[in-house]
């Protein structure tokens, strides 16, 4: 456990859902550090053992539960919570899935897939994948955000204006991020936590890894801030940039067709070239591939690029 933090919420201190009217799991004042025990994204239903199988029999209502709620003292709508990521403690063990219906080609690969990923939790080397692929690890939290103010219980599945499931891997140790406050306490909660994800998420999972994750819990008075925003502590991308990027592109008027025909093509040139299932190519795309908007305004068409870091099979 952390020796600095002044709190520790176990991972049975979960909830589903964003809803104001959870009993906080602890009260804090601002400036509390917290080590928080996180589930991973199923709820711990796959586990080192499981099958493709398991995939297929996931019940929806444990997906992504969130350790929390926290209420922050004085912490009053229009505040900021300013949350400084400290640290995460890895666990070892993950999955990716390709899920039935979800992720950006869904329409393409419609059957269940599933890699179990086992990775050094102390040195964090790159995780083997396959025979030959090594994914560099980032270990973040994929899911972090406040209560909303309007009343009931509200899915975690979308991202919000108060943060969520905001999936953006920068949000790593020594990021700050800060959150809007809608409701008293701000009623903070974090979870999906992730070792390794690209820009995208393109297949609808990362590394799903279950972790603890240390943060500092403070407060911006009267920022009238409309939604999240973060500082990260240097470089976001130097740790998959040393071989350089395999890069594909989708053109033409629609940012999502774009981005689904610039992944699609980095599919079939990875499966092509490295003798992949393509279902195992979509999954290792998704978490260590970045989709980018390289131009937006030259009408009627823009362009949609995915990079591909060639670290991992060099």
């Amino acid at each position: 456990m952390c020796n600095n933090c002044n709190y520790t919420i176990h991972g049975r201190q979960h909830h589903f859902g964003w809803d104001n009217s959870f009993v906080p799991a602890e009260r804090v004042a601002p400036g509390s550090t917290i080590e928080f025990e996180c589930v991973d994204s199923s709820g711990g239903q796959l586990t080192p053992e499981s099958t493709v199988a398991d995939v297929g029999t996931l019940d929806f209502g444990k997906i992504n539960p969130v350790s929390g709620p926290i209420y922050v003292e004085g912490a009053e709508p229009g505040d900021a919570l300013k949350v400084t990521i400290e640290s995460f403690k890895p666990s070892g063990f993950g999955w990716t899935a390709n899920i039935p219906g979800f992720g950006l080609l869904a329409d393409d690969f419609k059957e269940p897939a599933l890699n179990i990923w086992k990775y050094d939790a102390t040195s964090l080397e790159p995780a083997l994948f396959g025979k030959n692929g090594r994914v560099p690890l980032k270990p973040f939290a994929g899911t972090i955000g406040n209560a909303l103010a309007e009343p009931g219980l509200h899915s975690v599945v979308p991202p919000r204006r108060v943060g969520g499931n905001l999936d953006i891997r920068d949000l790593a140790a020594g990021t700050v991020l800060y959150l809007p406050v809608e409701v008293a306490g701000a009623l903070f909660s974090v979870g999906d936590t992730h070792a390794a994800q690209g820009d995208g998420e393109v297949c609808g999972t990362a590394i799903e890894s279950p972790m603890n994750a240390v943060l500092t819990l403070d407060l911006v008075k009267d920022a009238l801030l409309k939604t999240p925003r973060f500082t990260t502590p240097g470089p976001v991308t130097r740790h998959l940039d040393a071989k350089g990027y395999e890069v594909t592109t989708g053109i033409g008027p629609d940012l999502m067709e774009g981005a689904k025909s610039a992944v699609a093509q980095m599919v079939d040139l990875l499966a092509g070239r490295y003798n992949l299932d393509p279902v195992d190519a979509y999954m290792l795309v998704s978490v260590c591939g970045d989709l980018r908007i390289s131009e937006i305004v030259d009408m009627p068409n823009w362009v949609v690029s995915f990079y591909f870091p060639r670290c991992v099979f060099e």
